[in-house]
């Protein structure tokens, strides 16, 4: 377990260190801070700027390596450095502020999304090719086939503009919640449907199913006990990286209700070409994701007996 361990980690390290470091140089050349404050926005004067823009730590004159090398140095030590726009802050805080907001509404969908996707693919998978199974699959695909910036509006025209039972938008009280939770759920739950149902399928013809059905073990006992931790192994796969997703932030649904999250503050930040905001976000969600990946791989031999790590 302890070789494990350290394998994954030392490949995480790397692919976070690929990751920043693409964000990096793309951040760099597209969201140039001194475009900011060419004299489009009248709060901020032109004369000054390289004074201002230096107070801020950007100085076009350093090498592209430098600053990277420091940007780098701080993110290996949790620092993501100050943001451009909100003067005063730093990243740390930003995100620290926002994702309460954003790892609320990404818990709460994807609990919803695991009871609904998990229930709906293990009761079409033991009863293939009947009704259940056909609707169950049928009402998967669309919610795969349609988009949050679709849903969302249509649960707001019939919930909060038709039948006046939930708040279109905002950050408050338990219904505020509902709407922007069933948004970000619905596409979840279909692709944990449809992972459940053919893991289940895959794992329910196995020999040592069958063995354990010749040994006379009640039929739930075969289903809970052997068929559902093999079974839901691709769901755990895909949980890693689609909670970490969820918890960093969800960018439409968020401009949809107007909820203060990262995936709202992200778009601001691009828009104010803030980069170290922007970099800031994307390292903590490269490193989120990697950390949700190794509690999976980890979580591998716990359901399947077969794995072993080595």
């Amino acid at each position: 377990m302890g070789r494990f361990l350290l394998k994954r980690l030392a490949n995480y390290l790397v692919l976070i260190l690929v990751a920043t470091t693409l964000a990096y140089v793309v951040a760099s050349t597209a969201l140039n801070p001194r475009a900011r404050y060419d004299g489009s926005n009248p709060p901020v004067p032109t004369e000054g700027i390289d004074q201002t823009l230096t107070a801020y730590g950007v100085n076009d004159e350093d090498p592209l390596l430098g600053r990277y090398l420091d940007w780098m140095g701080g993110v290996l030590t949790g620092d993501f450095g100050d943001s451009l726009r909100y003067v005063g802050q730093s990243v740390n805080d930003i995100i620290r502020q926002h994702l309460p907001y954003s790892a609320t509404i990404g818990a709460l969908a994807y609990l919803l999304a695991l009871v609904i996707g998990l229930a709906a693919g293990i009761i079409a998978a033991l009863r293939q090719n009947s009704n259940f199974d056909y609707s169950a699959m049928a009402v998967a695909m669309l919610g795969l086939s349609v988009p949050n910036f679709v849903l969302g509006p249509i649960l707001v025209l019939v919930f909060a503009l038709g039948l006046f039972i939930l708040p279109p938008a905002r950050w408050g009280g338990v219904s505020g919640v509902i709407l922007p939770v069933i948004t970000l759920a619905a596409i979840y739950a279909a692709y944990i449907a449809r992972l459940t149902r053919a893991g289940m399928l895959e794992v329910m013809r196995s020999d040592y199913i069958r063995t354990a059905r010749a040994k006379g073990l009640n039929e739930k006992v075969v289903l809970l006990k052997h068929g559902l931790r093999g079974g839901i192994i691709p769901v755990v796969s895909y949980t890693g990286p689609a909670l970490a997703a969820l918890l960093a932030g969800t960018v439409v649904v968020e401009r949809i209700f107007s909820i203060p999250g990262l995936g709202n503050i992200f778009i601001q930040a691009v828009l104010n070409r803030d980069e170290p905001l922007v970099l800031g976000i994307v390292a903590f969600l490269s490193i989120l994701i990697m950390v949700f990946n190794l509690i999976v791989d980890i979580s591998y031999g716990f359901l399947d007996p077969r794995i072993r790590y080595e």
